[in-house]
């Protein structure tokens, strides 16, 4: 499965974003999909995940509240709604599709595919 991900681009605090991340392949409902992100000079950490179906949203403390997580199955896209950014959410955002768990997970090597990822800068 190829996954590329769209939308990042230059923004002010408390200003929003939406990130798309398109899936090439067919079969897309059946895997559970996450955001991740690698902010400079830090490791790569998990944002959100969405299950299969795109009822069971969860979310990392540091976004809980002011990002959402959504999919469209019929149109293969994985979504990252991003609200009230902060410089701290500066980052190269990644999505990733993990087809061994109903509901996906926090870590990244469970995951099978990864997108190239798309840059996302919050000025202050």
């Amino acid at each position: 499965m190829h996954l590329a991900e769209s939308g990042g681009r230059l923004v002010q605090a408390g200003g929003s974003l939406r990130l798309s991340c398109t899936a090439s392949e067919g079969g897309f409902d059946r895997y559970s999909l996450a955001w991740f992100r690698s902010p400079p000079g830090k490791q790569r950490e998990w944002v959100a995940t969405i299950n299969w179906k795109g009822d069971l949203p969860q979310y990392s403390d540091s976004v809980r509240g002011r990002f959402a997580i959504s999919r469209d199955n019929t149109e293969n896209v994985l979504y990252l709604q991003m609200n009230n950014l902060k410089p701290d959410d500066t980052a190269v955002y990644y999505c990733a599709a993990d087809g061994h768990s109903l509901t996906g997970s926090v870590w990244a090597n469970h995951y099978d595919y990864w997108g190239q990822g798309t840059r996302v800068a919050v000025n202050p």
